[in-house]
């Protein structure tokens, strides 16, 4: 897959009206109008586990928190139910795990040999209100502690100002200091004005070289939803026709259930295709949705549901 080489600036290309109203009747048909059932479920679901960004960002994180997620990361779902699904050849992993910059040698270790990728969030996680230098030093110091992924959050007060110029400027300065890691965008879509300002403030990110554009950082009092997720899936389909480089998507916050996580399988299916539909271009940030994905997985193979307690988590 050919990474985003980004493009100059083109506010006039940035910038669209978005009506929200038509948002909501498209995303309110998702959860009413398709259903996935039975061995397809099971199907859509062991695909998702493997879209997960394992996630812990705690201020209580320790490296044997870390050691014990990467662990679940390795084996996300129970060898019998597997067994029983007639999956374990599939060697089902989660997409990565994603951790402050302060854990990742943590997660290197613990994932040795295993080809999860480890993700950390950097910029000054989740507010961004520290000195750019600083932002630049803490990405460069993940990646240099073996991060492959880094999650920044856009400085949303050049958002907020209209000062797209700026933000296009500062992605570029974070895209550069990746390396050959790859950058998830964070445009922290409940703290901004409308929907016309996610679209916007997801393409700028997108023409800085931004490999994923994120939803939001799991912080903020409104997360991922359906709406904000369709605006954005439409302006990585608008990169996508102009320049022909594959943007990915990652909706992160407030996503617990197995039934949200195939509501939005479904609506990137349809708005971007299949090619989509795998972890390079597609990941989910959850802490405990992997938890009700792997219910879901034990009704699929016995027909009985189990409690919490019976899948290991972390």
């Amino acid at each position: 897959l050919e990474r985003n080489k980004g493009e100059a600036l083109d506010m006039s290309l940035a910038t669209k009206p978005v009506n929200r109203v038509a948002v909501e009747r498209r995303v309110a048909t998702i959860t009413t109008r398709r259903s996935v059932k039975n061995v397809q479920q099971a199907a859509w679901l062991l695909r998702s586990v493997t879209m997960i960004d394992l996630t812990t960002l705690s201020g209580d994180d320790t490296p044997g928190c870390v050691q014990r997620l990467c662990a679940k990361a390795k084996n996300p779902v129970r060898e019998d139910i597997l067994e029983q699904l007639g999956a374990v050849e599939l060697n089902i992993k989660v997409g990565a795990v994603c951790v402050y910059a302060d854990r990742v040698a943590d997660a290197v270790k613990a994932l040795a040999g295993t080809g999860i990728p480890v993700a950390a969030v950097a910029t000054g996680f989740p507010a961004g209100q520290i000195l750019h230098k600083h932002k630049l030093e803490e990405i460069r110091g993940a990646v240099a502690d073996g991060a492959q992924e880094i999650d920044i959050v856009i400085p949303r007060k050049h958002v907020l100002c209209g000062d797209w110029q700026r933000l296009y400027d500062d992605v570029k300065e974070f895209r550069e200091a990746c390396g050959e890691a790859h950058l998830k965008a964070i445009i922290a879509t409940g703290e901004l004005p409308s929907l016309s300002a996610v679209y916007t403030a997801g393409m700028v990110c997108m023409m800085a070289g931004a490999d994923f554009i994120k939803t939001s950082t799991g912080k903020e009092k409104t997360n991922a939803s359906l709406d904000v997720s369709l605006v954005m899936l439409r302006s990585i389909r608008d990169f996508y026709d102009r320049t022909g480089f594959k943007v990915g998507f990652k909706p992160a916050g407030g996503i617990r259930t197995a039934k949200q996580a195939l509501s939005y399988l479904i609506l990137i299916k349809e708005e971007l295709g299949d090619e989509w539909l795998n972890n390079e271009l597609l990941r989910i940030g959850a802490s405990t949705l992997l938890t009700d994905v792997e219910r879901q997985l034990y009704h699929c193979a016995t027909q009985h549901y189990a409690a919490d307690n019976y899948m290991p988590m972390p």
